[in-house]
């Protein structure tokens, strides 16, 4: 097949316009055209005037040779890639069975990344076994709600503990922007598919499930997995791993077995950990195991709410309510004066500002959307980057007591009862406090508190989002808008810490047969990204499994 990209089209074209185009575009007659499918969909709303949908399109024709050298010279055509996953290792069944019986893998944490490196391996017939220390995702939206509705807060079944993960609570994104050159992206999508979520997310530029559709989903793929021979197991929280010196290389440890809350001991020689960007006591007791452990880089900040007509008009116009187009989205940079970095993080078209937290006396923010992005309001995270060399020098884990430090203080301000604290746009700019809010309700549950959020970030980090919000409404016209509302804090944005593994192993770089994996390790940020980093690891566990035993 040939693929041809860059076919652009008024959103309203008529059904028969983009085989048109192509034929154009590939100078063939309708007859030589055998069949097309769009491989990816793009919006370009530079021009609100014209709104264009932007094709990427995969054709066979007659003559596809003959077609190809015609157009060699045209950069917009090439031949379609092959897509399809193929497992890396291809081992015959006999020595998967052999490998399997002897050396189960474990995989502790059943969000995006546990969820694919579970499948991989079930497809694989390596029999895994999932401890997730949550509840299954029925469950656990009810403990969530709970907390939405109620202010319960559930320590081991919430917005960032049990099966799905922190993203099930979410927009449902499914774009990003890594290296994906084996296509792993594309086999997490058709999986996702293949549980239900509608097929647009094969070829949307930037698709989105909602939560509603990924609880579903989920509970798809888990019996897939469990009828593939894998085992799930629900509220098992790992306390502890055991390690032992790895005789083979005494700078090193060995995974021997896992320790789980009830006092159970399972044996291990393979564990992936896929625990999220929360599983604070499990850095902890990773750290005090000796496992290498470091800090990085993340972000904090607060939510931002506007009206979704707001946004829809600023981006599409007069188009602003195309059932085409639907909840318009926006990303946004700004470089302070002060030398940080300001960023619109999670962009939430059309969706709701959640309570996050998984610690007793916090409070953290996050957003969420529904598939129909049909909400009020529009928010985001508008966040500023801090590192450990600057702002949380004392160790691998000083950004985990950092979040908590400011999780507690928004507690405090919210009015110790698990409500936000909050303050319109216009008196954060004109810095003072607020006692009511206007035309824009805030739309985090159990409630918000109005009040000053000067103090509820660090100085540098309040003058750098005050700076951006004036900067973003040159970007947005409005985006300043004196009833917006910002909620705090936003300090989940990624992991703090980043459990280091080797390049081609996958594996920790100081402990044999242990696999950091996905977000809360710091590989990923994201859905797809994270289920990405799930596949890779689930093969590098696959391929240990059968040469090492």
């Amino acid at each position: 097949m040939l693929r041809v990209n860059e076919i652009s089209l008024l959103i309203d074209h008529a059904p028969e316009a983009l085989r048109a185009a192509l034929l154009t575009r590939l100078c063939i007659a309708s007859d030589e055209l055998l069949r097309f499918e769009v491989f990816r969909r793009g919006v370009d709303a530079r021009r609100r005037s014209a709104i264009l949908f932007i094709y990427t399109v995969d054709a066979e024709v007659r003559s596809e040779s003959a077609v190809f050298a015609r157009l060699r010279n045209d950069k917009r055509v090439s031949p379609s890639p092959d897509t399809s996953y193929q497992f890396v290792g291809n081992a015959d069944s006999a020595a998967v069975d052999s490998a399997s019986s002897s050396a189960r893998p474990v995989i502790i944490g059943l969000g995006p990344a546990g969820l694919f490196a579970a499948l991989i391996l079930a497809q694989s017939g390596f029999r895994p076994l999932v401890l997730e220390r949550g509840k299954c995702v029925r469950e656990r939206t009810k403990d969530t709600f709970a907390m939405w509705r109620g202010a319960v807060l559930n320590p081991e079944s919430n917005t960032q503990f049990g099966e799905g993960g922190a993203g099930t609570f979410s927009d449902g994104k499914l774009h990003s922007q890594i290296k994906d050159p084996k296509h792993y992206g594309r086999k997490v999508l058709r999986e996702f598919v293949a549980a239900g979520a509608p097929e647009e997310i094969l070829f949307v530029s930037k698709p989105h499930i909602g939560t509603f559709r990924l609880v579903g989903m989920i509970e798809k793929m888990r019996a897939n997995i469990i009828a593939l021979g894998g085992e799930i197991r629900f509220e098992s929280r790992v306390d502890d791993i055991e390690l032992e010196r790895d005789v083979d290389a005494p700078s090193r440890y060995r995974v021997r077995a896992v320790m789980l809350a009830s006092g159970e001991r399972i044996e291990a020689n393979h564990v992936v950990l896929a625990v999220g960007h929360s599983a604070r006591d499990t850095f902890e007791m990773l750290h005090a195991r000796g496992v290498f452990i470091e800090p990085k880089p993340f972000s904090i900040g607060f939510r931002i709410e506007h009206p979704q007509s707001l946004v829809d008009a600023c981006r599409f116009g007069t188009q602003a309510h195309s059932p085409l187009l639907g909840a318009a989205d926006y990303k946004l940079v700004h470089h302070a004066k002060n030398g940080r970095s300001v960023y619109s993080f999670c962009m939430c078209p059309g969706g709701t500002v959640v309570a996050a937290t998984s610690e007793t006396n916090r409070v953290v923010t996050n957003g969420m959307s529904q598939y129909s992005r049909s909400e009020r309001n529009a928010n985001a995270g508008i966040v500023v980057g801090i590192t450990p060399e600057i702002d949380f020098p004392d160790g691998p884990l000083a950004g985990i007591a950092l979040q908590r430090e400011l999780e507690s203080r928004a507690f405090e301000l919210g009015g110790r009862n698990y409500f936000a604290p909050g303050q319109r746009v216009g008196d954060f700019l004109a810095r003072r406090a607020s006692t009511s809010f206007g035309s824009v309700i805030p739309s985090y549950t159990p409630g918000v508190t109005p009040c000053d959020l000067s103090s509820a970030l660090p100085k540098f980090a309040i003058d750098a989002i005050r700076e951006a919000i004036s900067a973003f409404a040159q970007q947005l016209k409005g985006f300043d808008l004196a009833d917006a509302v910002l909620t705090g804090v936003e300090t989940r944005t990624s992991s703090p810490i980043r459990i280091r593994r080797d390049d081609a192993s996958f594996e920790s770089v100081n402990c044999t047969g242990l696999y950091p994996s996905g977000e809360g390790a710091g590989y990923a940020g994201g859905i797809l990204s994270a289920a990405v980093d799930g596949i890779k690891v689930a093969e590098a566990v696959a391929l240990s499994t059968l040469t090492r035993g």
